[in-house]
């Protein structure tokens, strides 16, 4: 049974790639008090919550249910370390992928991870945390993301008028504080900049971990970052030359220097 357990579910494009990549990076120094939870141990799991925010089905949440218990059920004992999941996935899709304009299925998701994981450990205290962004750069990070690994063909003003409710982020995180019975955690990427960790550092606040710990772990340098202007039209007149998928990516791999066989 863990000490306590951290849900740290997103949102996309605010730093949590680079609060990812210092958790990886300290992993074998966090062991002691903190076992950890990336997308590639939870490929399962994410696969069911992006699967429920994009058709929000009742069959699609019991899937996330089953697979969430099955990763609680996996666990080894941990009475004295605390369990950190880290995935932005884990609220669903990103907003702009096929039809999902929101991510309103975030609150619920996160409900029945609250309800998951009170059922098998009842006295393991859960919180959630959140990082959220300045509505108009979430949009073009979004957006820059979506035409790097995506087919995404609409340019940043179609986009940002389309999509414009889901860079409320807040908002968001509202709708989960009053669905959830768990304190939820916000914090904002803008205020993380002259932090030791970056964005790393107000998920890791709620881990209490001991300071002989804290303080021995490295930064990392900020992580997928946005392309240059330069690069996103080139990469958006892929996506509009290119209808199928694999010769897409071909060009993509290609005009990024990797490759068209990654």
């Amino acid at each position: 049974m863990p000490r306590r357990i951290v849900v740290h579910a997103g949102f996309h494009k605010t730093g949590t790639s680079t609060v990812q990549a210092v958790l990886r990076a300290n992993r074998k120094t966090l062991m002691p008090a903190l076992a950890i939870r990336l997308k590639g141990q939870m490929k399962e799991l994410v696969s069911a919550t992006r699967g429920y925010s994009t058709y929000g089905t009742a069959d699609a949440l019991e899937k996330v249910s089953s697979r969430f218990d099955a990763l609680l059920d996996d666990l080894p004992g941990m009475p004295r370390r605390t369990l950190l999941l880290s995935a932005e996935e884990l609220s669903g899709h990103m907003p702009g992928r096929g039809p999902l304009a929101e991510y309103s299925a975030a609150p619920i998701l996160m409900y029945q991870f609250w309800q998951r994981a009170q059922a098998k450990f009842p006295k393991t205290p859960i919180v959630f945390c959140f990082a959220t962004r300045e509505p108009d750069t979430w949009l073009r990070s979004a957006w820059a993301e979506h035409v790097k690994s995506s087919g995404m063909t609409l340019d940043f003003t179609e986009y940002a008028v389309r999509y414009s409710q889901a860079s409320n982020l807040a908002a968001i995180v509202g709708e989960v504080r009053r669905r959830v019975p768990a304190p939820v955690h916000s914090y904002a990427l803008e205020d993380c900049a002259n932090l030791p960790l970056g964005p790393a550092d107000p998920v890791l606040d709620l881990c209490d971990l001991p300071d002989d710990i804290r303080s021995t772990l490295a930064p990392q340098p900020p992580q997928n970052t946005r392309l240059s202007e330069e690069m996103l039209d080139a990469l958006l007149a892929i996506n509009r030359a290119h209808s199928d998928t694999d010769a897409r990516n071909a060009a993509k791999a290609k005009l990024l220097g990797k490759g068209a066989d990654t």
